[in-house]
């Protein structure tokens, strides 16, 4: 298969999505911010990328002169010349502006010390990753959260069932005995989204003594990109946290549509439910909300809906409020990733996130 990264841009692939992330030492992040931030807007690119003392992580999309343009400038960061992106495309553009944020860490763990530029697991190419997760030996672990895991997932995987990022190192402390067993050592296996949260969740597994850590280089969208979906131990969709909501084999538009309320990626016989009402509730989470929540998010999507109608965009009281890192209702908000730009609406109630 040609990568999507060598493809000329045409009418079935008019705008470019890229993922990356890099570790590298940023002494002063603040500084990065608004260089990039203005280059982003002079090349026409939507998106989210964090900054942090750890390195950046983000999704960006637009043009293809556009994404080349800052990628080229964070090839001049400090130890940034390389690092992998994904590439892929979409039809329309899925994010609904472009934003640089300072964070604390580009891929929120809250696991003081984890450092993956100095111990990580061994990388595994997408088309070495079917011999070594069928390895009876071998126990494979989805390091992403429950409603991701929920539309897909690698054969025989162990889903941790964690709403954020943050639960996995407690998740793993807790059934460490369960998992590794009492006598020969298996190999972990681990895998995600974009390849960041294992960097990290290797690198913590190597700081509790476990030695014999792999993972999928490139993650889930590399592997769907390289492998031959006849040859493929990959079932069902992968999420992306952007206004696609899912990526098929050949990182084609998956099926899956999202509810704004909640953040669950909703299958069509879902979005046909009664409980369904768009960017209102879902079969998910009708039993969860309250009149007043609902007619909040009534009134947020007739303030979409008029915007689209002027030709304005809408970017939402939920995001301004995410911007600030805020809280509502007791729950946190996304914490580390693209998510940030809350796709067409999406709500401070929903879960907190982690790619």
């Amino acid at each position: 298969m040609q990568p999507l990264a060598g493809r000329a841009m045409t009418r079935e692939t008019p705008i470019q999505v890229a993922a990356l992330y890099r570790f590298a030492p940023f002494d002063d992040p603040a500084v990065l911010k608004d260089p990039l931030q203005a280059v982003c807007d002079a090349a026409g690119i939507c998106g989210t990328i964090l900054i942090a003392p750890e390195g950046l992580n983000g999704t960006i999309a637009g043009p293809a002169e556009g994404i080349s343009a800052v990628l080229g400038h964070i090839r001049t960061l400090p130890d940034c010349d390389t690092f992998d992106v994904k590439y892929s495309h979409a039809e329309k553009m899925p994010f609904r502006r472009m934003k640089v944020r300072l964070k604390r860490e580009i891929v929120t763990m809250g696991e003081p010390g984890i450092d993956p530029r100095a111990s990580v697991g061994r990388y595994v190419d997408p088309q070495d990753w079917n011999a070594l997760i069928s390895d009876p030996d071998t126990i494979v672990i989805d390091t992403r959260n429950d409603y991701e895991v929920s539309i897909g997932q690698f054969e025989g995987a162990i889903d941790p069932q964690t709403a954020s990022f943050r639960d996995f190192p407690k998740w793993f402390r807790d059934r460490r005995a369960e998992l590794l067993g009492q006598g020969k050592r298996p190999k972990v296996a681990m895998y995600c989204t974009g390849g960041i949260r294992c960097e990290k969740s290797t690198s913590f597994l190597r700081s509790e003594g476990v030695e014999d850590v792999f993972h999928l280089k490139g993650g889930i969208l590399k592997y769907l990109e390289n492998v031959p979906k006849d040859e493929s131990l990959w079932h069902g969709e992968c999420f992306v946290f952007d206004q696609r909501v899912s990526v098929k084999h050949g990182l084609e538009l998956g099926s899956y549509g999202q509810c704004f309320a909640c953040r669950q990626p909703l299958s069509a016989e879902e979005m046909a439910s009664p409980d369904y009402s768009e960017g209102i509730s879902c079969p998910h989470c009708i039993a969860d909300r309250d009149d007043e929540q609902r007619a909040r998010y009534a009134e947020r999507q007739k303030q979409q809906r008029l915007a689209k109608q002027r030709g304005e965009a809408h970017i939402g009281a939920a995001a301004m409020v995410a911007a600030k890192g805020a809280t509502q209702g007791g729950l946190k908000l996304h914490d580390g990733g693209w998510e940030a730009n809350f796709p067409a609406g999406l709500t401070p109630e929903a879960p907190e996130n982690g790619e």
